[in-house]
């Protein structure tokens, strides 16, 4: 390990690449980042829940890329503690899955319930509104495993997803004057949607976790696509004037976690 900085006093909580081979101080944070020698042109920077990785041609020297990391310090120090911080929320959020565990559904929480009785998996009446968990009961046996509970659970979120965002596509697409033509689900670990030109939509299951605006922010987003297969001004403004508060949406989905629950 090469460390690349001026001895000084670094901030509390630093990161470190299980593969990293240099490390360097950055904003205040030590830094141990991974070096990846690639046929590419230029330097690149990725960062994910193992740490920073930078990619290099073969023939440019280590100083050089040092200064490039030092050159992208801010953009890396910020991604390094959202990372982290996604990290963390996935964790504290995991869902311990038996009897009695509470998941998120549309936004409101759903407690689940164990019932070998049940001809097949059910949701009792409808949301209180007041916070109070309803019941999903699942035609599973008192013993049955994590593994089968969180299949079980999967499973009936599939087919509540289906009719619930092709709903969202069928009131959206008139109003954006679009057709879609083809809805698929998505388990993408790090993507809510996506929309073909040929008018395919893919939405993540996932989604079946948020609230109802949130869903529609996303729906409204892929149709747009079909308009336009761009982040252009003319893509944003497509989608202001079906849903004018989609800014304060988008930040909301921003910090939700797509969690494999």
């Amino acid at each position: 390990m090469e460390v690349i900085a001026t001895p000084v006093v670094p901030a509390a909580g630093g990161f470190r690449h299980p593969r990293a081979t240099r490390e360097i101080l950055l904003d205040g944070h030590w830094v141990a980042y991974e070096v990846r020698r690639r046929k590419r042109q230029t330097i690149g920077f990725s960062v994910g829940r193992e740490g920073l990785a930078v990619s290099a041609p073969k023939w440019v020297p280590l100083p050089e890329i040092d200064q490039a990391v030092r050159g992208k310090s801010g953009w890396i120090v910020k991604k390094l503690h959202e990372t982290r911080e996604r990290h963390r929320q996935q964790v504290s959020q995991r869902i311990d899955w038996q009897d009695g565990a509470v998941f998120p559904f549309l936004g409101e929480p759903v407690r689940l319930v164990l019932d070998g009785r049940q001809p097949h998996s059910a949701l009792d009446g409808e949301a209180a509104g007041n916070g109070a968990a309803r019941a999903l009961r699942l035609k599973l046996p008192a013993d049955a495993t994590p593994v089968q509970i969180q299949a079980s659970v999967h499973a009936w979120l599939l087919q509540q997803a289906m009719p619930v965002f092709t709903a969202r596509l069928d009131f959206f697409a008139p109003q954006l004057g679009v057709q879609w033509r083809k809805l698929s689900l998505s388990s993408a670990g790090t993507r809510w949607g996506s929309a073909s030109s040929s008018g395919a939509i893919r939405l993540n299951w996932r989604l079946m976790h948020l609230k109802q605006d949130l869903i529609d922010y996303v729906v409204v987003h892929e149709l747009s696509h079909l308009r336009f297969m761009d982040h252009s001004p003319r893509f944003w403004a497509t989608v202001q004037g079906v849903m004018p508060g989609h800014a304060a949406l988008r930040r909301q989905l921003r910090d939700e976690v797509l969690l494999n629950r």
